[in-house]
């Protein structure tokens, strides 16, 4: 027999997911089987599987050793909590941390998340973190994986955000779901804005070239799209702007902004190739300036992330 005691951060989630999740190899039917058989008991009582998990709840599973081990597909977790300790990579720039929740600053050139098995993204950079510093032990592992709550592009720097914790996942994902969350981004521009404008429209996604269109009327299988932006300065042929991003859709601000002339510089599938070349040419880019620069959360916690070197030396020289 083995005893699980259920700590706060796996609290507040349903039995039977839970169960779905610490024991891998096992089927719901096998894990229901086993409830109603009274083989996996809660808190010393038969239990259905829809009993929401307390702190300091106990689970016991009257299963042998070799089963328990079996069902519980540690070997797979223990593998794959070791290649990435062993990860060779950089340590994020961490922006905020609390118990639950993590928020780095991105930088330009790597995924949010993998999109092929053998890419490494600011997941696992963050996951290797987490490792490193001992917040993240085996045990905890193979019971929850921490993740990046939201996306950047591959080229998009700043906020990026990570629940470490199931509670902090839950909590991320609420907010996300529920736009209580404040998401500021800082762009230059080409061309110059002298005026704060308030844009709408619906965005359509091809999923083949992964390239978005924004249009004024809706269209079938377009989404709703609104951006607020504020000019914050302009220098003759280029504007530092503050973008509030209201829906969040994805390459969003860089269509929207390409939709009205004002393509963000650097940006290589919305951008202007004559402006990417010069800027390219004299400051050795080959991404977009656009940076998530502010986030605040719906507690009144307030992140920002500075700037990249490269976006800080492009507006100290339009300030001049």
């Amino acid at each position: 027999m083995r005893e699980i005691k259920i700590s706060d951060r796996d609290a507040n989630q349903r039995l039977d997911k839970y169960l779905n999740k610490y024991f891998k190899n096992a089927s719901m039917g096998f894990l229901y089987k086993m409830l109603r058989k009274k083989n996996i008991t809660l808190n010393g009582k038969k239990a259905s599987g829809n009993e929401m998990l307390q702190d300091k709840d106990v689970i016991k599973v009257f299963f042998s050793e070799e089963t328990f081990a079996k069902m519980q597909g540690a070997d797979q977790t223990a593998d794959l909590y070791d290649s990435l300790l062993q990860l060779k990579t950089f340590s994020p720039e961490i922006l905020f941390e609390n118990d639950d929740i993590l928020a780095v600053n991105k930088p330009a050139g790597i995924l949010s998340q993998k999109a092929d098995p053998s890419d490494v993204s600011m997941n696992e950079v963050i996951l290797h973190d987490l490792m490193a510093r001992g917040i993240v032990t085996k045990e905890s592992f193979s019971m929850f994986h921490p993740s990046v709550a939201n996306r950047l592009d591959r080229n998009t720097t700043g906020i990026l955000l990570a629940g470490k914790t199931l509670k902090g996942q839950q909590y991320l994902s609420k907010v996300l779901k529920d736009r209580n969350l404040t998401k500021i981004y800082h762009c230059i521009v080409a061309g110059e804005i002298t005026q704060p404008a308030f844009l709408k429209g619906y965005l359509c996604k091809d999923e083949l070239t992964n390239k978005v269109t924004v249009s004024k009327e809706e269209l079938p299988g377009s989404k709703y799209i609104e951006t607020e932006y504020v000019p914050l300065f302009h220098q003759r042929d280029m504007s530092l702007l503050q973008v509030h991003l209201i829906t969040g859709r994805s390459h969003q601000i860089r269509a929207h902004l390409a939709g009205i002339g004002h393509p963000v510089v650097g940006d290589r599938k919305y951008g202007d190739p004559k402006i990417n070349a010069a800027f390219e040419r004299k400051y050795r880019i080959r991404y977009q300036m656009l940076h998530a620069y502010e986030m605040q959360l719906g507690d009144g916690t307030m992140i920002r992330a500075p700037y990249p070197k490269m976006f800080q030396k492009i507006v100290n020289d339009m300030a001049r």
